[in-house]
This record gives C-alpha cells, sequence and structure tokens, in this order.
C-alpha cells in the first residue's frame, strides 16, 4: 500500500514520471511537467487526468486541430488514433493511465 501525495512530486525533467501501478500491461504513472510533450498516437487508449495546474491539450480530429484547456479534476480520453499534444501552463501534475510501453 502507498500514499502518494501529488502536489509535492516533481522531476528532474519534464515528463519525468513515477510508476504507480501496472494492471495486466496497463500503467498508471504520474507525471511532473513544465513543458509540453510531443505530438503523438498512442497504441491504445490513454486516459490523461490533470491533478495540478493547468493544461491545454491540442488535439487533432479529422486533421483539424483543436484544443481545450483542462484544469484540475478535467480528463482528457485519448481514444484510439487520437493525435495529440499536451501544453502545461507553468508547473503541471497529471495522471496518466495507458497501455505500458505507449507513446
Amino acid at each position: 500500500m502507498d500514499i502518494i501525495r501529488s502536489r509535492d512530486f516533481t522531476a528532474p525533467d519534464a515528463w519525468g514520471a513515477l510508476d504507480i501501478a501496472n494492471m495486466g500491461g496497463i500503467t498508471t504513472r504520474l507525471h511532473w511537467t513544465d513543458k509540453p510533450y510531443q505530438w503523438h498516437i498512442n497504441d491504445g487508449q490513454e486516459v490523461f487526468v490533470v491533478l495540478d495546474g493547468n493544461v491545454n491539450m491540442k488535439y487533432r480530429i479529422n486533421g483539424l486541430e483543436r484544443s481545450v484547456l483542462l484544469e484540475v479534476g478535467d480528463i482528457f480520453y485519448a481514444s484510439v488514433g487520437t493525435e495529440h499534444v499536451a501544453h502545461p501552463q507553468g508547473e503541471a501534475r497529471v495522471l496518466v493511465i495507458e497501455q505500458a510501453g505507449s507513446v
């Protein structure tokens, strides 16, 4: 059993992660970042939960770029094939649940 205080978690580099669980190939990881990620498509589905800070999530549907500002408590679900990139507004901590080894 572990208690994790997400607001206290930091990493030496942007998108550094604390591995919390691997349940049958599905990982749960806590990330700290202060820089954007990269445009990508996951190998499967992804659940992205903002725990601290704000994240501008950009995504493409039918080639059109859209964005939404995610605040604390907001959840972004990327279905299979959803191209997306997260741009934190300052520091952010996010919980990511996805297939192990996904980009």
